[in-house]
């Protein structure tokens, strides 16, 4: 017995692309395109608990067959059609009326097929009674499948018969409805599934470290220079400890304002409720600074809140209220504001959107690399003892090696780059030619030291590139002052060692 989910395309049309951005078709539909709609369909229906319990289901069961004809292409001529309203909240605004409103390129590519019925199939046995009937309550409520004019019927049967069949490109899967839902929340446009490679091996996950590759970024905004005084100067890369200490700090001020003083997370604050510091991995804040690119100056662009695990903290209805009690809606500007003061410095940072400068994306530090490298020094976990520079440079290795188990990756060895192994460079300048070096010169003015927190401005500071057996997957941050941006590293290039 199988379970076959038929779509009737009402229309004779499929109005569905490939991906945003393209200008192809997605024929036939694909299993995540499905699930999503009614996944949709369950969100409009007020998200019963026993249609979530059967899209858990469905998203369980091995991998469906697609049975669908072919067809054409239809040509996608380019229309220009008006974008959503503004949301600029200023009376008046004239970019609302049909006569003065932008209007955008858009193309709708569609698929003429054949036979307008397709098929999904799964090969496992039909769910019980009741899960069958909610699978088809959500299938009656799915009106569409991609573009809104692409009309559907929809009805899942349990039938045995056999049908011309093929692999889909992409899939559901185990949690495909919880990041549905948590993209949702969050304000994203969801991705597409998973694709599916059945003669491909499984590949194995690169080691990770415990933070998330979920960052939310706050830039120092292009236009400081217009907006003057307001917005700030932001301070050099040197001072950027004391940044991220000040935005960890007005954050936790925004749950006072909403009323929730007493119950900042330890995931936010990092200090227990007795004011020690949390053993457990926390929200670190890293500064994002023009690094190796071409032409690179070192100027610290901006920063972002790195949670720990798999991101959950920025889903959180709490801390998405905190950010929104400090960071007031600018109508004039379209966007929220963070306002920040430390010692010696007072600025202005804005919630990014799609990061339209390279240096504000978090890419460089979140992929799968062997070599890493060090954008700012970092802090040693404790004193050295050793007496001699060659016992000193092996317990800096010692330590930074200790370091990365403390994140969760593997442990490089001690050895020296070109023994043949994985390695740590220990140096007192960093492997990107615009970073600031741990230590300045003997003749150099004070401000050329990087200014740290009181709880670890006596520690040593190193900068380090670090080699290891295979690609392990970023956010590395590193020391003591990981939390607060220091010890942060970005991929290296193997032919820049």
């Amino acid at each position: 017995m199988t379970l076959v989910l038929e779509i009737e395309h009402l229309l004779g049309i499929a109005f569905a692309a490939r991906t945003p951005a393209s200008v192809q078709p997605d024929w036939p539909p694909q299993p995540d395109r499905v699930f999503s709609a009614l996944v949709a369909s369950w969100g409009a229906r007020g998200e019963q608990p026993e249609e979530r319990r059967a899209l858990e289901w469905l998203e369980a069961q091995p991998v469906p067959a697609v049975a669908a004809s072919g067809g054409r292409a239809r040509s996608a001529a380019t229309v220009f059609v008006p974008p959503n309203d503004p949301q600029t909240g200023r009376v008046g605004d004239l970019a609302v009326l049909p006569a003065t409103r932008r209007r955008q390129p858009r193309r709708f590519p569609a698929f003429r097929p054949d036979d307008p019925i397709v098929r999904l199939i799964w090969s496992s046995a039909a769910p019980e009674p009741e899960l069958m009937a909610a699978l088809n309550a959500l299938a009656a409520d799915t009106a569409c499948l991609g573009h809104s004019a692409s009309l559907v019927r929809c009805r899942f049967s349990a039938d045995g018969a056999a049908a011309e069949t093929a692999s889909p490109r992409r899939q559901i899967y185990p949690g495909r409805l919880a990041e549905l839902e948590r993209n949702y929340r969050a304000g994203r446009r969801p991705g597409a599934g998973e694709t599916v490679r059945p003669s491909a091996p499984a590949q194995a996950e690169p080691p990770h470290s415990v933070f998330s590759k979920r960052w939310l970024v706050l830039e120092y905004p292009e236009d400081a220079d217009e907006i003057g005084p307001v917005a700030g100067q932001m301070p050099d890369l040197r001072a950027s400890a004391l940044v991220a200490k000040a935005v960890r700090d007005t954050l936790m001020a925004g749950y006072k304002k909403i009323g929730l003083g007493a119950e900042i997370p330890a995931v936010v604050s990092g200090h227990t409720a007795d004011g020690a510091p949390l053993a457990e991995p926390h929200l670190a804040v890293v500064p994002l600074a023009f690094l190796g690119w071409p032409h690179a100056d070192g100027r610290v662009l901006g920063f972002a809140l790195v949670p720990p695990g798999a991101g959950e903290l920025l889903d959180d209805d709490t801390f998405q209220r905190a950010v929104k009690a400090i960071a007031p809606w600018q109508p004039d500007r379209a966007r929220r504001e963070i306002e920040l003061a430390g010692p010696g410095f007072a600025l202005t940072l804005a919630l990014a959107g799609e990061a339209r400068r390279k240096s504000l994306a978090p890419s460089p530090y979140v992929g799968a690399a062997e070599i890493w490298a060090t954008c700012t020094p970092i802090v040693l976990d404790r004193h050295l003892k050793a007496a001699t520079n060659g016992e000193r440079d092996q317990e800096i290795r010692a330590l930074i090696a200790r370091a990365c188990g403390n994140i969760g990756l593997p442990e490089p060895a001690r050895v020296a780059i070109g023994d043949g192994g994985p390695a740590i460079a220990p140096s007192k300048h960093s492997a990107f030619d615009a970073a600031p070096s741990a230590y300045p010169s003997g003749r150099a003015p004070t401000w050329t030291g990087w200014r740290l927190p009181k709880s670890i401005a006596s520690r040593r500071l190193t900068h380090a590139v670090l080699e290891f057996d295979e690609a392990v997957a970023g956010p590395v941050i590193l020391g003591a002052g990981r939390f607060v941006g220091l010890g942060l590293c970005r991929a290296l290039e193997r032919d820049r060692r």
